[in-house]
């Protein structure tokens, strides 16, 4: 028979055991649902950074608020490196300037850990379209008697300014058309309500290797990998269009700096990993490990930067 002092030992032990399973997990919180780009280098990567870690790396999707619920959901978790955000450059770097209110600040709320990848934007239209090239397309909204109609994934969207960034390098002629995400804008242009699509690599590849979308440009400032036959728009005489939206990782502020460290020690290996390196990038997403501080200065940079085009453009949230 087990006595009392028995009972509550193994209780103990249970507790104990408990806890140190439940330390021994990493939370990776993914702003958005199930299923999208991000969501899907956050699943590939998880795999391979529990690895790296010596335990279970789970993802958890907390969508919403454009990025607010998720980043809401990490700022008030314990400082300890078991909860980190993968987010894209959207509710890092432009929801501070989109929005009049949030409920996170990146400065106060976030400590950078590491880049996880580059989505750079490729320019794309129907694959009947006659234009070979950005340049060709350009010209070809001068001449027409209308405006060529753009579809982005809405308004503040990457997509969104590589078209605003398009027409103040060229003047050409355009008509922004903002939809409720990347599909429905995608399906209008394989069906010829627009004219043309910025969108991430990772949603357009499988459309462009399978024919149904004609790639035209990089807004980059060099070809990518996965495409090496589509030249930048640099490279065909149109400077200027240099949109990139990257995925990150950052943990709750207040995390000790040793802990920062060895994630992003982590996080590197992973990313380093010849086995999703190679899945990434078939997937079009450009593995791009970095140190926090690099990380902290992309952020900088880009928050000024989509907040000047923000506001000499009069942008506001839908």
């Amino acid at each position: 028979m087990i006595n009392r002092r028995t009972w509550i030992a193994a209780l103990g032990l249970a507790a104990c055991t408990a806890a140190s399973a439940q330390a021994q997990t990493t939370r990776i919180v993914v702003s958005f649902p199930p299923g999208g780009p991000v969501d899907f280098v956050a699943r590939a990567l998880a795999e391979q950074l529990g690895k790296e870690l010596g335990h279970t790396v789970v993802v958890e999707n907390k969508g919403g608020a454009n990025g607010a619920l998720g980043a809401a959901e990490v700022a008030r978790s314990t400082p300890d490196g078991s909860t980190l955000w993968i987010t894209s450059v959207g509710a890092a770097a432009i929801n501070p300037s989109l929005y009049g209110k949030l409920a996170y600040d990146m400065q106060r709320d976030f400590t950078p850990v590491s880049l996880v990848v580059n989505n750079v934007e490729l320019l794309v239209v129907n694959a009947k379209d006659p234009a070979q090239d950005a340049a060709a397309f350009v010209a070809g909204s001068k001449r027409a008697a209308e405006p060529y109609a753009m579809g982005s994934s809405g308004i503040g969207s990457i997509p969104h300014f590589a078209i605003e960034q398009l027409v103040d390098a060229t003047g050409a002629k355009i008509t922004h058309i903002p939809y409720r995400g990347a599909a429905p804008a995608i399906t209008d242009l394989m069906g010829g309500q627009v004219q043309g699509f910025f969108g991430d690599i990772p949603g357009l590849i499988g459309h462009v290797r399978g024919g149904k979308l004609k790639a035209i440009g990089l807004a980059s400032t060099q070809r990518h990998p996965a495409l090496p036959d589509v030249k930048t728009l640099a490279e065909q005489g149109i400077p200027g269009v240099d949109t990139n939206n990257w995925y990150a990782l950052f943990a709750p502020a207040r995390t000790p700096p040793a802990t920062i460290a060895s994630l992003n020690q982590a996080v590197r290996r992973a990313l380093n990993d010849p086995g999703l390196k190679d899945k990434l990038l078939n997937t079009g997403a450009e593995p791009a490990p970095s140190t926090p501080q690099e990380l902290a200065r992309l952020l900088r940079r880009d928050t000024e930067k989509w907040a000047a085009l923000i506001k000499a453009k009069n942008i506001k949230a839908e």
